[in-house]
């Protein structure tokens, strides 16, 4: 199966199938796990930055993430994002100026995103949970500047990891205050003010 129309996540989460369909997919997904763990193998810390593939060079947010990548890089953090366009391309080529490690860490959609110029690892995966895992797994911390529903999914999942002990605790640090201010005030106004989550959430 291709990736351009994300077919092979989308089969596997459609529903049960016979025992050895069930286990050819499971071997699989072992194997993608593999391929991130082989690919990846950090053995220094990394930040994980969040952004959207469609803010270009010329945005306050653009420049915002090139520096970031510079500065988190000149503190000898690894920088690892989608590998995109965008605030992605914006945070690798922020680390490759300053000297850090860049890498991409991709998801095959629909629509293929190129790589950008600035990544010195570069691994595709099929399925977003194998990459969630990848993704928490070598991340020391998450960095969310403006973007959409991936990245809600992505930093809430970790969250809520982080709430039930399923990992330990790292920082979830959110840049734009205008973009995020909204997401803020419902967390505070609604969630913690109606007893869904706690003050220590």
């Amino acid at each position: 199966m291709n990736g351009t129309d994300s077919s092979v996540e989308k089969i596997f989460l459609h529903g049960g199938y016979d025992r050895d369909q069930e286990l050819a997919n499971a071997s699989r997904i072992f194997l993608e796990f593999i391929h991130g763990f082989s690919s990846l193998n950090l053995r220094q810390r990394c930040v994980t930055v969040f952004g959207s593939a469609r803010f270009p060079e010329g945005h306050a947010y653009y420049a915002m993430a090139r520096e970031l990548g510079r500065k988190l890089a000149d503190a000898g953090y690894a920088v690892m994002t989608g590998g995109g366009p965008g605030i992605m391309e914006a945070a690798n080529r922020g680390a490759r100026e300053g000297g850090g490690l860049s890498i991409g860490c991709n998801i095959r959609l629909p629509v293929e995103q190129t790589p950008n110029p600035y990544l010195d690892r570069y691994v595709h995966f099929e399925h977003f949970f194998v990459r969630k895992v990848m993704l928490v797994k070598y991340s020391h911390a998450f960095v969310v500047m403006p973007d959409g529903l991936g990245t809600l999914d992505e930093v809430f999942e970790a969250a809520t990891l982080m709430q039930t002990g399923k990992i330990e605790s790292f920082p979830i640090v959110a840049m734009g205050t205008q973009f995020w201010q909204p997401m803020r005030d419902f967390i505070r106004e609604r969630l913690l003010a109606e007893g869904t989550i706690g003050e220590s959430d």
